[in-house]
């Protein structure tokens, strides 16, 4: 009976994820020429072709994508149980790694974590970064799970799970002073146009028939926040980001944008062991 040869199985897993020979042997610290003779010895041994040269990059043949999504998921089995060897069990039921995109509202980061802060067994690290760069430390189990405001492309490769938290009303707020105010006559701090209810806001001007004069366009939630606080301007951000300027009189809201939310994202894969911590934290979601 045959036997598949893992680490031939690992180039190829390498090499269709990059799609490029050259990188993926300075990667592996393998000659080019080696590369390619353990990526043939594992399409003899199947018997079947795993790539076509498409120019000077290499195209998965649809037996390529399947061998692709089996080598996926035992590559990230071999990952997922390299940490759960190297940690514990109960440890990993009880420390959770969380990415975070740098946008992301700190007020529903810490809603959403907020149980792991009572526990006094529990242990939260936080880190953030931009959302492929988290992404693709899910997928190697660097990660237990991702906080997103953004939109996330998915594809057949991909393995990702992603749990709708929140839709949260976008609000226009305002220093008191201008509570009864034009929103013609005084200026904006706005988000981005990376995020999607720029786009909404935009719109809005339009059906209200005037151009808004912008002060400040900010990535950065928090920041957003802080003009918001700080300047004598209107300003655009979801309730949740705003909702102690609200409490204590900081900030007024003037008015909500109808129909136009911000959803708050969960991303996970799918695992052998779940972090019993993220499963107590996701439920209180569903």
């Amino acid at each position: 009976m045959s036997r598949l040869n893992y680490r031939h199985l690992y180039y190829f897993w390498h090499v269709a994820t990059s799609g490029n020979l050259t990188r993926s042997a300075e990667q592996l610290h393998v000659s080019q020429s080696a590369l390619s003779t353990q990526i043939r010895s594992l399409e003899e041994s199947l018997d079947c072709q795993l790539f076509l040269r498409s120019g000077r990059k290499l195209v998965l043949t649809e037996a390529g994508q399947q061998a692709m999504r089996f080598a996926e998921d035992i590559f990230h089995r071999g990952e997922e149980l390299e940490v759960l060897l190297r940690h514990g069990v109960s440890l990993a039921n009880k420390r959770l790694r969380i990415g975070t995109t740098s946008h992301m509202s700190r007020n529903f980061i810490e809603e959403f974590i907020g149980p792991a802060m009572y526990d006094s067994e529990a242990s939260i690290a936080l880190i953030s970064d931009n959302q492929a760069k988290l992404l693709s430390d899910l997928t190697r189990h660097q990660l237990d799970v991702v906080l997103t405001n953004a939109h996330i492309e998915v594809s057949d490769n991909q393995v990702w799970q992603i749990h709708l938290l929140s839709r949260q009303p976008v609000t226009i707020v305002c220093p008191p002073a201008l509570a009864a105010a034009s929103l013609k006559q005084h200026p904006w701090v706005l988000p981005s146009r990376k995020h999607g209810i720029r786009g909404e806001f935009d719109a809005f001007c339009l059906r209200q028939g005037f151009q808004p004069t912008i002060k400040a366009e900010v990535d950065d939630m928090a920041m957003l926040r802080l003009m918001a606080r700080d300047s004598q301007a209107f300003g655009l951000l979801p309730r949740v980001v705003v909702r102690d300027e609200l409490a204590n009189g900081v900030l007024v809201e003037r008015e909500a944008l109808s129909g136009v939310d911000e959803r708050f994202y969960a991303v996970t894969v799918e695992r052998v062991f779940q972090p019993e911590l993220l499963d107590v934290l996701l439920s209180r979601y569903h």
